[in-house]
């Protein structure tokens, strides 16, 4: 099913009947991503599933978005289709999205679920600044108007060199939006979240590490972490039996009291 928001159009899919339950997918992926988590779910929970603007089935952003305009996005989602109250549960991207929707206290859930969530902004090493200050360079240098147009194959090879993997992949208004979010640091709201919050994070991830989830662990009141051993960022679906089985003590004694 489709949703319109604000004139964006979002993909959505549902499962189940019960309390209602958001699953937020991380960046570059879509709600396919976390549909077994859905089906898992399902018995006990409605659960809702939605592609971010500019992955999956939904439309494009129309211009570049900050984690503020997609949890805009998000909180019209759960407005357009009546949830009430839902537990929120995101992967990477996903849950840096609900920290912003927490965080400034737009929703209030029973539970949170933080999947190697992203939201903790790391000062680079030095070889990265010196990387970054390097392209900058090459960019200004290579986008001056008398060339311009002559360097832009060039200028498109210092970007896939300089570039993470998630970068290079997007389209350009992505590629802007991808920058927006990460500069952005969501440390100072983690205080402010009041719901239990389970956080679950691979042992071997390299993009949102641990050290991030302990940040996050000693910052939200409420908070808990399990470290998934031999899983990297995708530790959800590397090692989905004993990640359900943890979600299962979290998420399910209530809901099987209201399902009886």
């Amino acid at each position: 099913m489709t949703v319109t928001v604000d004139g964006q159009t979002v993909n959505a899919q549902q499962w189940g009947a019960g309390p209602d339950l958001l699953l937020l997918h991380g960046w570059g992926a879509s709600l396919e991503s976390m549909r077994f988590l859905a089906e898992h779910f399902a018995p006990y929970y409605r659960v809702t599933a939605l592609d971010f603007p500019g992955f999956g089935k939904s439309d494009p952003p129309p211009a570049p978005w900050s984690v503020e305009d997609y949890a805009r996005l998000t909180l019209g989602v759960v407005g357009a289709l009546g949830l009430q109250n839902p537990v929120l549960v995101g992967h990477s991207f996903g849950g840096r999205v609900i920290l912003k929707l927490c965080g400034t206290g737009r929703l209030t859930p029973p539970k949170i679920v933080l999947l190697d969530a992203a939201g903790i902004r790391r000062r680079p090493s030095f070889t990265k600044r010196l990387r970054t200050r390097c392209f900058k360079i090459a960019r200004w240098w290579l986008t001056r108007p008398l060339w311009k147009n002559a360097c832009e194959g060039l200028l498109e090879g210092l970007r896939r060199q300089f570039g993470s993997a998630d970068y290079n992949a997007a389209p350009p208004v992505l590629r802007q939006t991808l920058v927006r979010v990460v500069e952005e640091d969501l440390s100072p709201l983690l205080p402010t979240i009041a719901a239990p919050t389970l956080l679950i994070y691979g042992e071997h991830d390299t993009a949102t590490p641990v050290s991030d989830a302990k940040i996050m662990e000693q910052a939200i009141p409420d908070a808990g972490l399990c470290v998934i051993p031999g899983a990297g960022h995708w530790a959800f679906a590397e090692q989905p039996a004993r990640v359900t089985a943890i979600l299962d003590s979290f998420l399910l004694s209530g809901a099987k009291e209201a399902a009886q």
